[in-house]
């Protein structure tokens, strides 16, 4: 009875960038969150598919507009607009954007992105619309995301949480989520499993999320 819809894709590159908001328009999406920043260890990771606050730009047939760009020190959040000019139709649309994620690995403590987990949460509430998820190659962190919402929704329901589970059925839907430079049988002792591991631990520990009443359930 859970069901959490994503579209986890590699990041905009400069000859893609229409391509992506047509798929965005497309499935009707209305929240884009972004794990990546632009331009790490002095590679670039992501195209700047967005316009700057209060202006706007043109992809095909699409217009985006940015209408205010807030945050701190762990994510941005932006909100835009996304026109399709030839149906004269336009749509609210929100970014969140995750910067706290360190160059190198994993982040050495899962508040801050638990807390964007949450945060990411609460904006979707109520949406049935798919969300679109995206990182640099759209498997690594993206997957953690994936896989960190759809445990907090398993623990909500009063039902078990099994890490590998959740990361072989994303796997079985898109290639190499929870990245990892060794094989399948090994990945679990990589960084990025052992994260994500740690982080549902913290979730039932600390209370990040509670399950929910039987009559809420129902």
């Amino acid at each position: 009875s859970i069901i959490n819809q994503y579209i986890a894709c590699q990041g905009p590159l400069p000859h893609t960038c229409t391509d992506f908001w047509q798929m965005t328009w497309e499935q009707g999406s209305s929240m884009v969150v972004m794990l990546t920043t632009q331009v790490e260890r002095g590679r670039v990771k992501c195209h700047q598919y967005w316009p700057e606050p209060t202006g706007s730009s043109s992809y095909g047939c699409y217009q985006v507009t940015c209408h205010s760009e807030e945050g701190n020190t762990a994510y941005i959040f932006r909100k835009m607009t996304l026109f399709n000019q030839e149906k004269n139709e336009s749509r609210p649309l929100t970014q969140i954007q995750y910067i706290a994620w360190p160059d190198h690995g994993v982040p050495d403590d899962s508040s801050d992105f638990l807390d964007f987990v949450c945060h990411v949460r609460n904006k979707r509430a109520g949406k049935e619309e798919p969300v679109v998820v995206h990182c640099s190659a759209g498997i690594g962190r993206t997957g953690v995301l994936i896989t960190m919402e759809t445990a907090m929704c398993l623990i909500e329901c009063n039902q078990p949480v099994y890490p590998l589970d959740i990361v072989r059925t994303m796997r079985d839907q898109r290639a190499m989520m929870i990245q990892t430079p060794f094989c399948f049988l090994y990945f679990i002792f990589q960084s990025q499993y052992r994260f994500v591991c740690e982080a549902i631990l913290k979730v039932y520990e600390e209370g990040f999320v509670k399950p929910l009443t039987t009559s809420s359930n129902k």
